[in-house]
């Protein structure tokens, strides 16, 4: 009696709409959700490897790459850069950004250059690593490693949550449907939200969780961040010299307004971690020595850590004299000499 009371007309047709729901997301939309559910922590989402051997990029598993595409093996005489960051690289624009402006500058000094935007908005250090280690399997020239203390908080959460109903107990079915995990989630959201301080929901609200830094200046917090970062960006420094990649470090400095007509930077001890591990292959460009020799470099920034296309501009020239100091390690001279011979 009570089975029959269960399988009403009713419940049955809403199991079935549930299940055609659940089969339509999965098989329309298939790419969107691959590692959906895995928050950044899924090494493949985003990255499309085509039959004919072209990786594209595109927004998956809560990465918003800027679309663009690669050949899978690096081709001959190109130098290959991947940028790997925060919304600071990932910039304004796709065009607008450092790392697209990098590659035009290079090839503007006759280096046949490939530069690829792998920065995400909202990604720490954490998340970042995942990211490296995904596009050391695509033959780099040089990684461009954009470090920043800021979004730990928004890498830890994720993290939680990636790890939430990973099990198939049957206590977890439920959350292997895709509409009850996003129904989840917006639940969770709420509360979430609403156990957030007053300064940083505010900060949220006006930029993106980049915005964590400036809104949270406890001495403790900003500790434990550095030290996620430098401990991080050890790690990916191995990684690097494991695989015989050389890693250019950015370290991310602010913009802190002292008045109408003053202000100064701080890098939190970023300079100082990326001091102490530049050598062999290793090398370090702090974005504070680029900017505070200008006295207009607050027109260069829209916030305090983000920057304007100019000051984008401004990056991708440092960047080149950088490697332009080293090219003989990373073997630009002889890239250089093909361009001359192929332009003659």
């Amino acid at each position: 009696m009570q089975m029959k009371k269960w399988f009403t007309s009713a419940f049955l047709f809403a199991l079935l709409l549930l299940g055609l729901g659940e089969l339509g997301a999965r098989l329309f939309f298939a790419a969107d959700i691959s590692g959906r559910f895995d928050y950044g922590y899924s090494p493949d989402a985003g990255f499309d490897l085509r039959p004919d051997g072209t990786v594209h990029l595109f927004r998956a598993g809560g990465r918003r790459f800027h679309p663009q595409s690669f050949p899978r093996h690096r081709p001959p005489g190109t130098f290959r850069v991947f940028v790997i960051g925060d919304s600071v690289p990932r910039g304004p624009s796709f065009k607008g950004a450092y790392p697209y402006l990098l590659g035009t500058e290079l090839q503007r000094h006759q280096i046949q250059a490939e530069a690829v935007n792998l920065a995400l908005p909202g990604y720490g250090a954490r998340r970042c690593q995942v990211v490296l280690r995904k596009a050391l399997e695509f033959e780099p020239s040089l990684i461009i490693l954009h470090v920043n203390d800021s979004n730990k908080y928004e890498d830890e959460r994720e993290y939680r949550r990636s790890l939430e109903f990973k099990s198939w107990h049957p206590r977890n079915w439920p959350m292997k449907i895709f509409i009850f995990r996003r129904l989840y989630e917006a639940q969770v959201e709420k509360v979430f939200w609403r156990l957030v301080p007053d300064q940083i929901r505010l900060k949220f609200a006006a930029n993106d969780p980049d915005a964590q830094l400036a809104a949270n200046p406890d001495p403790q917090e900003v500790q434990a961040r550095v030290r996620l970062a430098r401990e991080t960006t050890a790690e990916n420094v191995a990684l690097a010299r494991e695989h015989h990649v050389p890693l250019l470090i950015i370290s991310q400095c602010r913009l802190i307004n002292d008045g109408p007509e003053a202000f100064h930077f701080e890098d939190h001890g970023l300079d100082a971690l990326g001091r102490s591990l530049a050598g062999d292959h290793v090398y370090w460009l702090s974005m504070k020595e680029v900017f505070s020799h200008l006295p207009n470099a607050r027109s260069y920034f829209s916030d305090s850590g983000h920057l304007k296309q100019s000051g984008h501009l401004l990056m991708a020239q440092a960047l080149v004299q950088k490697i332009l100091q080293d090219e003989q390690q990373l073997g630009l001279s002889a890239l250089k000499r093909e361009g001359k011979d192929g332009g003659g």
